[in-house]
Formats: structure tokens, sequence, C-alpha cells
């Protein structure tokens, strides 16, 4: 017995064995357009992690500076 994968479009249901070629394109540059969505969030996730910990890198090399700099100025006076 075949099995028909089953869409919903517009809150309606319809068998895919019962779209025509120009609608299963259409469901095709969904999908596809669905997926490449979900990959750009992942990215986006990825990015976002990386630059907070640049970040956190930048600051806690600017504290540590700062930090040297009273250390040497109290030794000086």
């Amino acid at each position: 017995m075949s099995e028909s994968n089953v869409v919903t479009i517009a809150g309606k249901e319809y068998e895919e064995s019962t779209l025509d070629d120009q609608q299963m394109y259409l469901i095709n540059q969904i999908r596809d357009l669905q997926a490449k969505a979900a990959n750009l969030r992942f990215q986006l996730d990825q990015v976002q992690v990386a630059q907070d910990a640049f970040t956190t890198a930048l600051i806690q090399s600017v504290e540590k500076n700062d930090d040297e700099d009273e250390v040497e100025k109290s030794a000086v006076n």
C-alpha cells in the first residue's frame, strides 16, 4: 500500500499526490527556505556566542591593564 504525505496549507490538509507539479515545486521551495532559515539561526547562535567570548576577553584584557597601571602608579608614589 502506497503512503502519501499530507501537507497543511492555510489550515486545510492535502495529500501531496493530489497536488500538481507547480504546487509541489512551491512546497519544496518553502521547505528548503525553512531549512535554510533554521541553519541561519544556528549559525547566528554560534556567531553570538563567539562575539560574547571575544568581548569578554577584551574586557578582561583592558581591566588587567588598568590594574597593572594602578599598581605601577602606587609603586612610584
